[in-house]
Protein backbone atom coordinates (compact mmCIF):
# COMPACT_ATOMS: atom_id res chain seq x y z
CA UNK A 1 0.00 0.00 0.00
CA UNK A 2 1.16 3.48 -0.78
CA UNK A 3 -0.40 6.70 0.39
CA UNK A 4 0.25 10.41 0.14
CA UNK A 5 -1.22 12.30 3.09
CA UNK A 6 -1.65 16.06 2.88
CA UNK A 7 -2.82 18.47 5.56
CA UNK A 8 -5.46 20.82 4.15
CA UNK A 9 -7.69 23.71 5.13
CA UNK A 10 -10.35 22.42 2.72
CA UNK A 11 -10.76 20.26 -0.36
CA UNK A 12 -13.39 19.41 -2.95
CA UNK A 13 -13.58 16.44 -5.30
CA UNK A 14 -15.60 16.43 -8.51
CA UNK A 15 -16.37 13.91 -11.23
CA UNK A 16 -17.35 15.72 -14.39
CA UNK A 17 -19.51 18.66 -13.36
CA UNK A 18 -20.74 17.00 -10.16
CA UNK A 19 -19.18 17.72 -6.76
CA UNK A 20 -18.92 14.32 -5.11
CA UNK A 21 -17.20 15.20 -1.84
CA UNK A 22 -15.86 18.14 0.10
CA UNK A 23 -14.14 18.56 3.44
CA UNK A 24 -12.97 21.32 5.74
CA UNK A 25 -9.80 21.27 7.84
CA UNK A 26 -8.21 17.84 7.83
CA UNK A 27 -6.44 15.43 5.50
CA UNK A 28 -6.57 14.54 1.82
CA UNK A 29 -5.22 11.02 1.43
CA UNK A 30 -4.33 9.52 -1.95
CA UNK A 31 -4.41 5.72 -1.64
CA UNK A 32 -2.72 3.19 -3.95
CA UNK A 33 -3.37 -0.47 -3.25
CA UNK A 34 -0.76 -2.99 -4.35
CA UNK A 35 -1.15 -6.66 -5.28
CA UNK A 36 0.48 -7.80 -2.05
CA UNK A 37 -1.79 -5.77 0.26
CA UNK A 38 -4.07 -7.54 2.72
CA UNK A 39 -6.80 -6.29 5.02
CA UNK A 40 -4.29 -6.28 7.88
CA UNK A 41 -2.16 -3.77 5.92
CA UNK A 42 -5.19 -1.55 5.39
CA UNK A 43 -6.16 -1.71 9.08
CA UNK A 44 -2.61 -0.82 10.19
CA UNK A 45 -2.59 2.13 7.79
CA UNK A 46 -5.99 3.35 9.04
CA UNK A 47 -4.77 3.24 12.65
CA UNK A 48 -1.64 5.20 11.74
CA UNK A 49 -3.60 7.72 9.65
CA UNK A 50 -6.11 8.58 12.34
CA UNK A 51 -3.49 8.80 15.11
CA UNK A 52 -0.68 10.58 13.22
CA UNK A 53 0.16 13.84 15.01
CA UNK A 54 0.59 16.42 12.25
CA UNK A 55 -1.65 19.27 13.45
CA UNK A 56 -0.34 22.07 15.64
CA UNK A 57 -1.18 22.39 19.32
CA UNK A 58 -1.39 25.66 21.30
CA UNK A 59 2.44 25.85 21.27
CA UNK A 60 2.59 25.49 17.48
CA UNK A 61 4.07 21.97 17.77
CA UNK A 62 2.77 19.12 15.63
CA UNK A 63 1.19 17.22 18.53
CA UNK A 64 -2.43 16.68 17.47
CA UNK A 65 -4.03 14.08 15.23
CA UNK A 66 -6.90 14.59 12.82
CA UNK A 67 -9.07 12.86 15.42
CA UNK A 68 -7.86 15.22 18.17
CA UNK A 69 -8.94 18.27 16.19
CA UNK A 70 -12.21 16.76 14.93
CA UNK A 71 -10.90 17.19 11.39
CA UNK A 72 -12.16 15.68 8.16
CA UNK A 73 -10.58 13.05 5.92
CA UNK A 74 -10.97 12.73 2.14
CA UNK A 75 -9.77 9.37 0.82
CA UNK A 76 -8.95 9.36 -2.89
CA UNK A 77 -8.27 6.10 -4.76
CA UNK A 78 -5.14 6.53 -6.88
CA UNK A 79 -3.61 3.46 -8.53
CA UNK A 80 -0.89 5.60 -10.13
CA UNK A 81 0.88 5.65 -6.75
CA UNK A 82 1.78 2.04 -7.53
CA UNK A 83 3.63 3.01 -10.71
CA UNK A 84 7.07 1.57 -11.38
CA UNK A 85 9.26 3.90 -13.44
CA UNK A 86 12.54 2.06 -12.97
CA UNK A 87 12.59 0.77 -16.58
CA UNK A 88 11.93 3.11 -19.48
CA UNK A 89 9.79 6.20 -19.53
CA UNK A 90 6.31 4.71 -19.48
CA UNK A 91 5.08 3.78 -15.99
CA UNK A 92 4.26 0.14 -15.35
CA UNK A 93 1.31 -0.63 -13.09
CA UNK A 94 1.90 -4.36 -12.70
CA UNK A 95 2.37 -3.86 -8.95
CA UNK A 96 -1.10 -2.38 -8.55
CA UNK A 97 -3.91 -4.64 -7.38
CA UNK A 98 -6.41 -5.60 -10.08
CA UNK A 99 -9.25 -3.04 -10.26
CA UNK A 100 -12.09 -5.23 -8.95
CA UNK A 101 -10.04 -6.38 -5.95
CA UNK A 102 -8.57 -2.92 -5.36
CA UNK A 103 -12.05 -1.39 -5.37
CA UNK A 104 -13.12 -3.79 -2.61
CA UNK A 105 -9.95 -3.02 -0.63
CA UNK A 106 -10.53 0.72 -1.02
CA UNK A 107 -14.09 0.24 0.28
CA UNK A 108 -12.63 -1.67 3.23
CA UNK A 109 -10.12 1.15 3.86
CA UNK A 110 -12.91 3.73 3.85
CA UNK A 111 -15.01 1.65 6.26
CA UNK A 112 -12.12 1.08 8.69
CA UNK A 113 -11.20 4.78 8.73
CA UNK A 114 -14.86 5.76 9.19
CA UNK A 115 -15.21 3.28 12.07
CA UNK A 116 -12.07 4.61 13.76
CA UNK A 117 -13.35 8.20 13.43
CA UNK A 118 -16.84 7.46 14.77
CA UNK A 119 -17.50 9.70 17.74
CA UNK A 120 -14.46 11.95 17.25
CA UNK A 121 -16.19 14.54 15.07
CA UNK A 122 -15.34 15.37 11.51
CA UNK A 123 -16.41 13.55 8.40
CA UNK A 124 -14.82 10.88 6.26
CA UNK A 125 -15.45 11.38 2.55
CA UNK A 126 -14.24 9.49 -0.50
CA UNK A 127 -13.48 9.75 -4.14
CA UNK A 128 -14.95 7.49 -6.83
CA UNK A 129 -12.90 4.41 -7.67
CA UNK A 130 -12.02 4.29 -11.37
CA UNK A 131 -13.38 7.76 -12.15
CA UNK A 132 -11.54 10.71 -13.67
CA UNK A 133 -11.60 12.99 -10.64
CA UNK A 134 -10.68 16.62 -10.13
CA UNK A 135 -9.48 17.58 -6.68
CA UNK A 136 -9.10 21.16 -5.49
CA UNK A 137 -7.35 21.47 -2.16
CA UNK A 138 -5.81 24.20 -0.02
CA UNK A 139 -2.70 22.65 1.51
CA UNK A 140 -1.52 23.93 4.86
CA UNK A 141 2.18 24.09 5.69
CA UNK A 142 2.52 22.36 3.38
CA UNK A 143 2.62 19.11 5.30
CA UNK A 144 2.88 16.03 3.08
CA UNK A 145 3.61 12.56 4.45
CA UNK A 146 4.38 9.54 2.26
CA UNK A 147 3.32 6.17 3.67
Amino acid sequence: MKAVIQRVENAALSVGDERVASIGRGLVVYVGIERSDAETDIAAFAQKLTAMRIFSDENDKMNLSVSDIGGDILLVPNFTLCADISHGNRPSFTGAMRPLDASAMFDYCFNVVADLRRGSGGTVARGVFGADMRIAQDNVGPVTIIY
